[in-house]
């Protein structure tokens, strides 16, 4: 039978457990009252009442000693690694507490997970050196299915609108740049209007996920007809096309800080903000090293972001 099927009364106890491996090793009753800071009595009640517990006599009683039975020595072998279990049980479960260990599982967009999550991990290490990151990334499409399915402590990316069970915690909002390589016509720095993109060649996501269904709000409400010239499935395969010369891509600033080879012009008229948030289900408490991954990645964000 399994033992969490068991009544409490058929177990031995925490102390029953400890009396019997003092009396075992010390050989009388009255050195393992001594180690446990018990009276003799005491230890002796609690010898009597494990034999009674696992019907078995532990030690036969003389009036100068005890004898460990056959019994006896089956039994201290469990007691000692039960005892040696529940001491590991306190001693890690106190590691997880002070988020000295454990492990964060993240669900995050690819762009989202290249641009942030390495400098944040980085971060965590520095300090909480045990603690493991797995993280799961995901297309725009799954990412809020993937969070509701709890198969993550929570998401880093955007909540594309409000949704029923999830919450999220803002960690930055950008106004959306253009990037492209440097050139006589687009130099980095100066603003640009989204009526001005529509005479670049645009390179972007397929229509339905991320960033693209909100570039043609904009651009319908600005009077503008994007040049889409190539579409991808990841904002990150968008990125590197743009760096190799193929068109202007439209991002987050902190999607584009591993791409060197790109200058940026801020998107006016009108700006638009993207929101990078950590998204969770409302009912999920966060674990103590799960709380210290979300402060790293506040730091790697800054308040400034």
């Amino acid at each position: 039978m399994p033992i969490h099927k068991k009544t409490l009364s058929a177990l031995p106890s925490v102390r029953q457990l400890r009396a019997l491996v003092a009396v075992y090793h010390a050989g009388n009753v009255s050195m393992a009252a001594q180690e446990l800071s018990v009276t003799q009595p005491a230890v002796t009640l609690l010898l009597r009442e494990l034999e009674d517990r696992l019907g078995v006599t532990l030690f036969d009683r003389s009036a100068r000693r005890l004898r460990r039975t056959e019994a006896a020595v089956h039994a201290v072998g469990y007691a000692e690694r039960a005892l040696a279990e529940m001491e590991a049980m306190a001693v890690s479960m106190a590691e997880l507490s002070g988020a000295h260990r454990g492990r964060v599982r993240i669900t995050a967009t690819a762009a989202v997970a290249q641009a942030l999550l390495p400098r944040a991990i980085g971060q965590l290490k520095a300090v909480h050196p045990g603690i493991k990151v797995e993280i799961d990334e995901v297309g725009p499409g799954d990412f809020v299915e993937a969070i509701h399915a709890e198969r993550t402590d929570f998401g880093v990316g955007t909540l594309e609108a409000p949704t029923p069970g999830l919450a999220e915690h803002v960690l930055a909002r950008e106004a959306l740049v253009a990037a492209a390589l440097p050139s006589e016509q687009f130099r980095g720095g100066a603003a640009m209007t989204w009526r001005q993109l529509g005479q670049w060649p645009v390179i972007t996501v397929r229509s339905g996920y991320g960033i693209r269904a909100r570039m043609e709000a904009v651009a319908k409400e600005a009077g503008v007809a994007l040049r889409i010239e190539h579409e991808v499935s990841l904002l990150g395969t968008a990125v590197a096309m743009a760096a190799q010369g193929l068109g202007v891509v439209v991002a987050p600033p902190s999607i584009l800080v591993n791409e060197r080879r790109l200058v940026t012009r801020r998107l006016t008229r009108p700006v638009v903000e993207r929101v990078i948030s950590v998204v969770y289900k409302r009912d999920r408490s966060f674990s103590p090293a799960a709380e210290a991954m979300l402060a790293a990645l506040r730091e790697v964000v800054g308040p400034g972001t």
